[in-house]
């Protein structure tokens, strides 16, 4: 999503700020811009497309001594993607700029008012409400923080903003609420940024501005407030690693494969210290605290998005097969505006790569009064989820910069499968041989990696199809909408995910030659249905993709078939989702399209 960058310091401000917008590519965006002020003159930059084709503007206009910038990289929301939609937005007399991820929602209304005191706008965006509302309360008041903690206080949605004066440019703002942001310390400069891989690079220490709290930044202090009460808040800047930030393609072409190859570590890296097969033991450090708690828990609710949400539905099954508790998967946004009843002796699990997913914050924000034990999967640290949270487990995927999800589904379910072990009884018949065959993923993973021709082979011959339907039974149904949903991301297939046992219930009305299935149809106690469905499909001529680890049962039925190597069932999803990810990638590539930045999608959803 829409991502921003600032520096205000002793020294040249251009650099970081170009270097954190492109740091910031991965996210999605459409267009990009930069205002920085220069020996008082004030220069904005603006250009839809790429942060290179900013930087090139920047390099045409030889800006110098300019020791305050703020930039932005934009997903469109209010308004296509044009150079006057693009950020920074500013007052009529250009001193006023503002860059801003989120949504105003009552900006039509704000507008109005506006426009009846004599303002003109010159975008679509919700964004111009605010740096004009500012410029009108700074008629009232020429304290320029009171005037914006005026404006903060007239708008309703969701920001994170940064705000720069051309009157007073040794002072950089910053303000948040329901969207991410960050401060990164400096010696005699500061950095902010919505993401911490946008200042990486320069500084290893950041403080993390949380809801209703503004930043009043200079090149030697920080002055946090609170927009409430507007009474001083002191924070201890935190160290970040700068390695957890770093990801570059090395040998590869997309992220996405790279990411996809990085499948066994990350299984790895999710496990180490956590499953200790010569002990049969596990050991969830981050959830320690809250051991006592979990003890009480008769039921779970998983929130969840996309491909976090899928991740949810296969923890579901391990958790309520494995530690014997009931489990409800929600879609975060659904889960918000619902009314439903709550005993405390339920557990919400919020599951996000980022941390930083809007709808997901929300749906533990509905229930933080509610005396609940809040729980969270999260890859990245220090992320506001990670915060909201009362314990969790970090899945320690490394980054991932590719917009659709790969890694992020293997760590997850990785997770999961721990929890699920960790909340059962050692006793239980599935605890030792889920432990001892968890150790053996990697490799596992690694088999399917080093031969992938035959992937290759289908996504050549389907590549041209423009529908799918994937299906599958127990762990396979939430793989199947799982599949369906990276083949609908980068290929632009249409593609739909099924329960097997369903077909007759609708689906099967789609049959033909032209509308292939990928049927997933590994070993296990609903093989021989999932074979029956297969046979109801070939008798209508439809063709079949089959993913199995038994290619004896399945060759009468079609010659299209992807091997895995035999696992439990239980763990079947990380061999199944890396065969399925690889052939979304290769229909991709096939079709010369932008793997890693999808059109319309975004990597860091922060925004309802």
């Amino acid at each position: 999503m829409c991502g921003i960058v600032g520096y205000i310091g002793n020294n040249d401000s251009i650099n970081p700020v170009i270097k954190g917008l492109k740091a910031l590519e991965y996210r999605g965006y459409d267009s990009a811009g930069i205002t920085a002020i220069s020996d008082q003159e004030t220069i904005t930059l603006k250009t839809v497309g790429r942060v290179e084709s900013l930087e090139e503007k920047v390099l045409e206009e030889n800006i110098k001594d300019s020791n305050i910038s703020i930039g932005h990289t934009r997903w469109a929301t209010h308004g296509i993607p044009s150079d006057s939609n693009a950020h920074p937005h500013s007052n009529k007399d250009n001193t006023i700029h503002v860059v801003h991820n989120g949504i105003i929602e009552n900006y039509h209304q704000l507008r109005e008012q506006l426009r009846s005191d004599g303002y003109e706008f010159y975008s679509d965006t919700d964004t111009e409400v605010i740096p004009k509302l500012i410029d009108f309360h700074l008629k009232n008041d020429s304290n320029f923080l009171t005037a914006l903690k005026n404006t903060l206080s007239d708008v309703s949605g969701a920001y994170a903003i940064a705000v720069i004066d051309s009157t007073n440019p040794n002072v950089l703002y910053v303000a948040k609420l329901s969207s991410p942001l960050v401060i990164g310390v400096g010696e005699n400069e500061n950095f902010i940024a919505s993401d911490i891989s946008a200042i990486s690079d320069f500084t290893d220490k950041v403080i993390y501005l949380e809801d209703n709290e503004i930043a009043v930044i200079k090149a030697d202090s920080i002055k946090i407030v609170d927009l409430v009460d507007s009474t001083e808040i002191k924070k201890v800047p935190e160290k970040i690693d700068h390695e957890s930030q770093k990801s570059d393609l090395g040998e590869y072409e997309h992220y996405m494969i790279k990411e996809i190859y990085e499948a066994p570590q990350t299984v790895q890296s999710a496990s180490l210290g956590r499953i200790k097969p010569e002990t049969n033991t596990v050991k969830l450090g981050g959830l320690e605290s809250v051991s006592s708690q979990l003890k009480f828990i008769d039921k779970i609710v998983i929130v969840a998005c996309g491909t976090s949400y899928y991740a949810g539905m296969v923890g579901k099954y391990l958790i309520e097969e494995i530690a014997g508790i009931p489990v409800d998967v929600e879609l975060a946004s659904e889960f918000k505006y619902r009314k439903q009843p709550f005993s405390r002796s339920t557990a919400i699990l919020a599951i996000s790569q980022s941390g930083e997913t809007a709808d997901t914050i929300a749906a533990l924000k509905k229930v933080e009064n509610y005396g609940v034990l809040r729980l969270g999967i999260v890859n990245v640290v220090g992320s506001t989820i990670s915060r909201m949270t009362d314990a969790g487990v970090y899945c320690h995927a490394g980054p991932e910069k590719s917009v659709a999800s790969t890694k992020a589904f293997i760590a997850q379910v990785t997770v999961l499968t721990e929890i699920a072990l960790h909340l059962s009884s050692s006793s239980n018949e599935l605890y030792k041989p889920i432990i001892q065959e968890l150790s053996k993923i990697p490799d596992k993973i690694n088999e399917i990696l080093k031969d992938t021709a035959s992937i290759k082979k289908l996504a050549k011959k389907y590549m041209h199809n423009r529908d799918f339907l994937y299906i599958g039974r127990n762990y396979m149904f939430p793989c199947a909408m799982e599949g369906a949903l990276k083949l609908k991301e980068v290929s632009y297939i249409h593609a739909e995910g099924y329960s097997a046992g369903e077909m007759k219930h609708g689906p099967l009305a789609m049959i033909d030659k032209d509308f292939p299935t990928f049927a997933l149809c590994p070993s296990g106690e609903l093989h021989d249905k999932t074979l029956s469905n297969i046979e109801e499909i070939v008798t209508r001529k439809g063709p079949v993709i089959v993913i199995t680890d038994d290619p004896h049962s399945v060759n009468k039925l079609t010659e299209d078939i992807l091997v895995i190597p035999k696992t439990i069932e239980q763990l079947q999803p990380l061999l199944v989702a890396v065969t399925m990810q690889l052939f979304a990638y290769f229909v991709a590539r096939g079709k010369k399209l932008d793997i890693d930045m999808p059109r319309n999608l975004a990597k860091s959803v922060t925004v309802e």
